[in-house]
């Protein structure tokens, strides 16, 4: 009498085999924030190759000062810059502020990316350096040209959590030429704080907080705070604010914050982003 092997049995034992040699594939974590700013400070997102964004912000004056100024919106300070995205990981950027005259640059580039699968990367991390020259006269200083100058170096690292929740740490250091006494320190370190919470798949409520470390004692600023709400429409993300932060550069805004958040010396502003693709990308971003 023959005997066959069970052709089902067979077939069970070799989908197994296969079953246990699949490895998770890797996968990219995208859209952790929506732009490429929290608020007032930058997010670890970076743009693809050959984009360029323009960028529109605004600041008002105080809430609090009344209905004479219409609460702010007859005062406005505004940035004008342009972000040119070189490679998938490096950005280079630049802007003019009307707040103190402000020309400043930055470069940033992103050094990991958020990953699951068989290789885990838990966070991404992204550098963030920029310089800034303040061309406001003070005629009553000799002001050269290295006075003028400031530099601020961050850190960013963020982690997606979930769909809905993202969170970003921003280590800081700020460097001034000038400050305002002798008093004052050149350097200062801070750390910041933000996060995101997705509404709807257009939408997110946003918060940023900067806390400076050992700054010099009763030096009259602030650590910023900020809430923020996002909107995304199709090439552009409007962000609308409420901080107590009037300067919209690092160099500025985490040392010389000069409202009180809690007191009520808070504006009203926005960032408008507009993207332009230059430049064909053939290759997948990473």
């Amino acid at each position: 009498m023959a005997y066959y092997a069970n052709p089902l049995k067979a077939q069970d034992s070799l989908l197994d085999q296969l079953e246990s040699q699949v490895q998770p594939m890797d996968e990219w974590v995208m859209g952790t924030f929506k732009g490429t700013r929290l608020i007032n400070g930058h997010t670890i997102e970076t743009r693809g190759e050959g984009n360029l964004d323009f960028m529109i912000s605004h600041r008002f004056g105080r809430i609090n000062s009344g209905a004479y100024n219409f609460f702010g919106l007859d005062e406005a300070n505004i940035r004008l810059g342009l972000e040119y995205a070189f490679t998938d990981r490096l950005t280079v950027g630049v802007g003019r502020n009307s707040f103190q005259k402000v020309y400043d640059g930055f470069a940033k580039y992103r050094l990991l990316k958020q990953q699951t699968g068989a290789k885990q990367v838990p966070i991404s991390m992204t550098l963030y350096s920029s310089m800034a020259v303040n061309t406001f006269k003070r005629p009553e200083l000799p002001m050269t040209f290295e006075r003028r100058l400031s530099y601020a170096h961050q850190l960013l690292l963020a982690r997606k959590f979930t769909e809905g929740l993202s969170l970003q740490l921003m280590p800081s250091y700020v460097h001034q030429n000038l400050v305002p006494t002798n008093m004052d320190k050149n350097d200062l370190f801070a750390v910041g704080l933000g996060g995101r919470l997705k509404l709807t798949n257009r939408t997110s409520l946003n918060m940023e907080y900067y806390y400076r470390v050992a700054p010099n004692e009763n030096d009259g600023f602030y650590n910023v705070v900020a809430l923020g709400f996002d909107i995304e429409t199709g090439g552009h993300v409007f962000q609308l604010h409420l901080t107590n932060a009037q300067s919209m550069t690092e160099t500025g805004f985490i040392p010389s914050t000069t409202g009180n958040f809690w007191d009520g010396d808070i504006h009203f502003g926005f960032n408008i982003s507009r993207s332009f693709q230059l430049k064909k990308n053939e290759k997948q971003a990473w």
